[in-house]
């Protein structure tokens, strides 16, 4: 759960997704609201141990709704207009390696991180690394016992 109040920036696709998380999450709560309004009507005694299982789901349902209502409440979109010139939160790099591999990935707010999507958290490793950055240097971090080097071609 979310306890402090910072804003967290995160990209247009970002809040679309979440907004698609909040919707998701209310109408699983409408159902499952209805479900334990319909076994409320029973008395049999199973029908007491679904009553409590819907009724734990219902609780669960309503807190993780309410935990990403106020993340998008705290939510703010990332600039449009970013300077091309240093990375900073909301750039979208291209790395390549020694291979000549482009690797292509947008910085973003650990809440949003997902990196098989090619969105990496600020606070990763490599993140931490690319921030304040610039075209043509050689970006290195430690992954896990391996030390890691890429080559930063572009900043968009």
């Amino acid at each position: 759960m979310i306890t402090t109040s910072e804003t967290v920036y995160l990209s247009k696709k970002g809040i679309k997704e979440l907004k698609k998380q909040i919707a998701s999450l209310e109408r699983s709560l409408h159902h499952a609201q209805h479900e334990l309004r319909e076994l409320d009507k029973t008395d049999s005694r199973e029908d007491r141990f679904e009553r409590i299982e819907a009724q734990s789901r219902v609780e669960l349902l309503a807190v993780e709704l309410q935990e990403k209502q106020l993340q998008l409440s705290r939510a703010k979109q990332l600039p449009r207009k970013r300077d091309a010139l240093r990375v900073a939160l909301g750039s979208v790099v291209d790395l390549t390696d020694t291979n000549g591999r482009v690797f292509r990935y947008t910085l973003v707010d650990s809440l949003e991180a997902n990196p098989s999507d090619g969105r990496i958290s600020i606070n990763s490793p490599l993140g931490q690394s690319l921030v304040g950055r610039s075209i043509k240097e050689t970006v290195e971090w430690t992954a896990g016992l391996r030390n890691k080097s890429l080559q930063l071609v572009r900043i968009s």
